[in-house]
């Protein structure tokens, strides 16, 4: 579809609309480089426009005295928002739009520009923004101080606990800090700072679930006294939070495996700990607003137990809980208290066990909270779940559904209080493969939209770098940001691979519209050729040879081009074209603590492998399947050359009984390998 109604237009003077200025909060005095002197204009163009979509460009002219960091805001007021970015870093939520430089470009001059597109979604109407605004500086054509834009308060009134779940929507939990065994920094993270806090709000998030362990800093019986250090930080932190805009959920978390799992064998010591732990937690903040709410207790377990008296024991636990936090009094009173299901699962058995005790306790000020990670094979990438296919669809649509009939029909808010998937992390690429895993984030968020439910991002440092408080993988933050509003179309696959030796024919992909309009191909700012480069069937997407081999360039190994394809809303899909041969593995000795193949991976990557004995039984750990668990029991160091077996892989391996291996690859191969273990060492030879 052709692009139409382009919009060219300079920013010098203008006054922003009262709901836009809400948005603009005072907190942009504290943007990246604000200088004593500061001025600037911007010149918006509107390079293209279709039904639902739009690109444009944006140019920023400094005025004032040169800059070193710089962050672009502004708003729209017809619900228009940011898919992608170039040239910049995308980092608000709508209505609201922020751009931030990139390492290259942080610097301006007085006087000189630097530039930035997007793509955006449009639906209705497609105004431009009111007002740009350069480190907090209105881009009038002035110079002076920064400029701040007024704010307005919340309505005055109580709320309903649907009311304020639906505003907590979304929620991210500092994973892995203050629920840390050994103290806030023992696992990894930095100290929650009050910056860090900031930047989650920045980035469009309205909540923090903030896990909390108690049990190292409590005093020994009868009193269990929390120590005040303890108390009084995570009551700094839930006032940054609350400062900031973001509301609070507290709870005690790892304390559920630590000691509270044992409820069935030491039932009188466990109740009363847990009992004067919330005591206390119920006394030092009955006074805090509505916006911090209280959680039960983390992933409810009990040793021994079966699961019927789980769901008992769980019972008893969410009832001393609301009756100390309800008798505690101030704003306890009517604070909203969330109630976990055991093990915080969704099965209907443990959504019903649950449904049954807040329905006895005839409080309209409560939540339930169950946990979600998705079909786990896929979640882990073991029993060759490797891609996002029916049975995972299935596991996430029902999972929504029974949370929306048992709760949600019924006026009971449900908060998914963890979300994301198990193996997933930053240091362990290629657990899951990209496309398939923005499938499941993309799917999540609409059936949380669709199904009414809050969800809480797990976040233990994997997506936002604490360090740094830039997202780890741009992408995936825009699909997290995009689901909130949006579904995102999709693909069959997000790679074409070409053999390197072969001849370069077309190759098809089938179209996920998830609703959408697709609007066509594009190879970064550059539409494709509809009919010379790509056609569309039904929903069949076939590029042309032509196009793939002007794509594949000289056909080096690894990805040669990346295109986009975009639809009438959402992230645009990705598209990688790879050229690959068969990968190469060569024999190697080494130890069970130490085993390397060394690989020539020749383009391809690796998605899961299997382990067989000669008999054709399944070898190694999991043996209920042939399919090994991706990065425990193996995996690829593609900078070094190597696959990598592991300690856990072996141990669990028969001496002197030969094991094939089969390696699948995304490019469609499989490789074969044999190896022997006796005692430690490990031979292996390429087949």
């Amino acid at each position: 579809m052709s692009p139409t109604n382009v919009h060219r237009r300079r920013w010098r003077l203008g006054a922003i609309a009262a709901s836009a200025a809400a948005v603009l909060t005072a907190g942009l005095l504290g943007a990246v480089g604000a200088q004593a002197a500061q001025g600037c204009e911007v010149q918006y163009e509107v390079t293209g426009q279709w039904p639902g979509g739009f690109t444009a460009d944006v140019k920023v002219t400094n005025l004032g005295e040169p800059i070193d960091g710089w962050e672009v805001d502004w708003v729209w007021l017809e619900g228009q928002h940011v898919t992608s970015m170039w040239n910049a870093q995308h980092t608000s939520a709508p209505p609201a739009a922020k751009a931030e430089n990139l390492s290259y470009n942080a610097k301006i001059a007085t006087g000189a520009s630097t530039s930035f597109g997007f793509v955006g979604y449009w639906a209705g109407v497609n105004t431009d923004p009111t007002e740009f605004r350069l480190n907090g500086r209105v881009c009038d054509g002035s110079v002076g101080e920064p400029t701040t834009a007024p704010t307005t308060d919340p309505p005055a009134g109580s709320v309903s606990a649907m009311e304020q779940v639906a505003a907590m929507q979304p929620g991210w939990n500092v994973g892995n800090t203050l629920d840390a065994l050994g103290g806030e920094t023992a696992w990894g993270n930095p100290m929650i700072t009050e910056q860090l806090l900031q930047k989650v709000k920045s980035e469009g998030y309205n909540s923090i679930r903030l896990p909390v362990t108690w049990d190292e800093f409590t005093g020994p019986a009868p009193d269990y006294t929390i120590e005040p250090e303890r108390m009084e930080r995570v009551a700094q932190v839930i006032d940054w939070a609350l400062e900031n805009d973001l509301q609070v959920l507290l709870n005690i978390h790892h304390d559920s495996w630590m000691w509270l799992d044992e409820l069935p064998n030491d039932h009188d010591n466990v109740m009363a700990k847990f009992e004067a732990m919330w005591t206390q937690i119920s006394d030092r903040f009955k006074d805090y607003p509505a916006e911090l709410s209280f959680e039960s207790n983390n992933e409810p377990q009990f040793a021994g137990a079966t699961e019927a008296q789980g769901d008992a024991y769980n019972e008893e636990l969410n009832l001393a809980f609301h009756e100390i936090v309800r008798g505690s009094g101030g704003n306890n009173d009517d604070r909203l208290l969330v109630l976990p299901t055991l093990y915080t699962n969704a099965a209907q058995e443990r959504l019903d066990s649950l449904k049954t005790t807040i329905d006895g306790l005839n409080d309209d000020m409560i939540a339930a909270t169950i946990h979600f990670y998705g079909f786990w094979p896929f979640s882990v990438n073991i029993a060759g779940g490797t891609t996002y296919n029916a049975e995972v669809e299935a596991d996430l649509i029902g999972t929504f559904q029974r949370a929306n009939d048992t709760f949600v029909d019924d006026d009971i808010p449900v908060i998914m209080g963890e979300w994301a998937v198990l193996n997933y992390d930053h240091n362990r690429p290629g657990v899951h493969e990209h496309g398939e895993l923005m499938k499941f984030f993309e799917a999540t968020e609409f059936q949380a939209r669709d199904k009414e439910v809050t969800t809480m991002l797990w976040d233990a440092g994997q997506f936002l770098n604490r360090n740094t408080l830039q997202w780890r993988d741009e992408h995936i933050a825009s699909y997290f940001e995009s689901g909130w509003t949006t579904r995102s179309g999709t693909a069959s696959f997000d790679a074409v691979y070409l053999e390197k030796a072969g001849t370069i024919t077309a190759e098809s992909l089938t179209l996920n519209r998830n609703g959408l309009e697709f609007q066509g191909l594009w190879q970064g700012s550059a539409k494709l050729a509809e009919g010379a480069d790509y056609t569309v069937s039904g929903d069949t997407l076939t590029l042309t040879a032509s196009a793939l081999t002007r794509l594949a360039g000289n056909r080096a190994y690894g990805t040669n081009a990346t295109i986009e394809a975009r639809y009438s809303a959402g992230v645009p899909w990705r598209i990688h074209i790879i050229t690959y041969d068969k990968p190469v593995f060569a024999d190697a000795t080494g130890t069970t603590a130490s085993f390397a193949i060394p690989t020539q991976f020749t383009g391809d990557q690796l998605s899961t492998m299997e382990a067989k004995y000669a008999d054709g039984t399944n070898a190694g750990p999991a043996d209920w399947t042939s399919y090994k668990e991706y990065w425990q029991h193996f995996q690829p160091d593609y900078s070094a050359g190597t696959t990598l077996l592991k300690t856990a892989f072996f141990d669990e391996v028969d001496d002197d009984r030969p094991v094939t291996l089969t390696f699948h690859f995304w490019g469609g191969g499989t490789v074969s390998y044999e190896i022997t273990k006796s005692g430690t060492t490990v031979t292996g030879s390429a087949a």
